[in-house]
């Protein structure tokens, strides 16, 4: 496929293709093109049962997946398209319409497990906050960019503001997880913008104080940390099962659509779903996705650190921070190595709204590390195309 497009593009080709062929990363475009058929597998082994349980037809699940995947990898390599100011500006629409719908969830969201996350629209149920994280990262970047190059601009001051926002929202809903993932990301764009070291120690005992207050006041959090200490409780059974899985697994697996933990596990084909994958394909396919996650985050941070713009590199770190760390908590709390959370696993859970907010991030990332011809901005030290 590659091979046909190299023939099919010139170097010298000066169209809008063909500058984006030769500019972008097509290692990385490859890898998450593997996680998402990775993704659609295990879609269709994992589902079934959990459609079956919920009186639904068997492949209801796998067959919306499949729906979605084509668009969010045409939505991925459409955004990789964009220039850098043509991601600010996507980034800044994204943000605004998806602040308005996550506020709108409290009013008129449907109630799920406690929570108020889901709004309908024509039909469609979203989540918001999904597309809350990328554009965020992208903002807040734009914003620490801006205080550090242009000294009276209070990017800073405009960035902890839309963070408060952020944050009153999600723990309103309440989503303590997600509030969590996008702290711990503008904390890190915030560190590597050149926080003083008073307000570094300020926020970590922020976030600390924070834990606390989240632990008890949200019922939830106190039961799946209490949960995670005391395994032998009734509420850990999903957790248990999931062990149970990758014990059945083995190193091989025990073969597609053999697995018989699936039909137990009530998550199966979203927060559970790596377990799914560690029974019917043991622990080499196991780590095949951790390494497809490891070299999409790598090679993204490799890229950054060559780049000269100051909003690339915190833009670039922020949202594949944001990816991997998803990834992490996700196969973490399968794995019993942390207290569970409701967080998909990217590009494999089932889900359209994670799935299309995953893939605007990650086309984002894309668009941010092509290769550009450089040009000096006068009264900015950063870089620009003039594609």
């Amino acid at each position: 496929c590659w091979d046909a497009l190299m023939t099919a593009f010139s170097r010298l080709d000066s169209s809008l293709l063909g500058r984006w062929w030769w500019t972008v990363d097509r290692w990385t475009i490859t890898a998450l093109i593997v996680l998402a058929a990775a993704g659609a597998i295990l879609t269709l082994a994992a589902s079934p049962p959990v459609a079956e349980r919920l009186n639904l037809d068997t492949f209801y699940f796998a067959r919306r997946q499949l729906l979605v995947l084509p668009v969010a990898i045409g939505m991925m390599l459409a955004v990789s398209l964009l220039n850098r100011d043509g991601v600010r500006r996507l980034a800044l629409l994204m943000f605004t319409v998806s602040i308005v719908l996550t506020a709108l969830t409290l009013v008129g969201g449907a109630e799920i497990k406690g929570a108020t996350r889901w709004i309908k629209l024509g039909g469609l149920s979203v989540q918001p906050s999904e597309f809350v994280k990328p554009a965020f990262a992208v903002i807040a970047a734009w914003m620490f960019a801006a205080w550090r190059l242009k000294e009276k601009f209070p990017g800073y001051l405009v960035a902890v503001g839309l963070y408060a926002s952020v944050v009153a929202l999600l723990l309103a809903q309440p989503d303590v997880g997600m509030t969590v993932l996008v702290s711990v990301v503008w904390g890190i764009q915030f560190f590597l913008a050149g926080l003083p070291m008073v307000l570094v120690m300020a926020i970590g005992v922020l976030f600390i104080v924070g834990g606390f207050v989240a632990y008890f006041k949200f019922d939830h959090v106190q039961v799946r940390i209490d949960r995670f200490f005391d395994p032998a409780g009734t509420d850990a059974y999903q957790v248990a099962r999931s062990l149970e899985a990758f014990q059945n697994g083995g190193i091989f697996g025990r073969g597609p659509g053999e697995g018989r933990i699936k039909e137990a596990l009530p998550d199966a084909h979203a927060d559970f779903i790596f377990a799914v994958a560690g029974e019917e394909f043991g622990m080499f396919a196991s780590l095949m996705i951790v390494a497809l996650f490891g070299i999409i985050v790598l090679r993204g941070f490799t890229h950054a650190f060559k780049e000269s713009d100051l909003f690339v590199q915190l833009a670039v770190v922020g949202l594949l921070a944001q990816f991997g760390l998803q990834a992490i908590i996700n196969m973490a709390s399968t794995l019993n190595l942390m207290p569970t959370k409701g967080m998909t696993l990217p590009f494999i859970s089932f889900g359209g709204s994670s799935m299309l907010a995953v893939s605007i991030g990650m086309g984002m990332v894309l668009a941010l590390t092509r290769e550009r011809p450089k040009r000096r901005i006068s009264g900015l030290n950063s870089w620009e195309s003039g594609a």
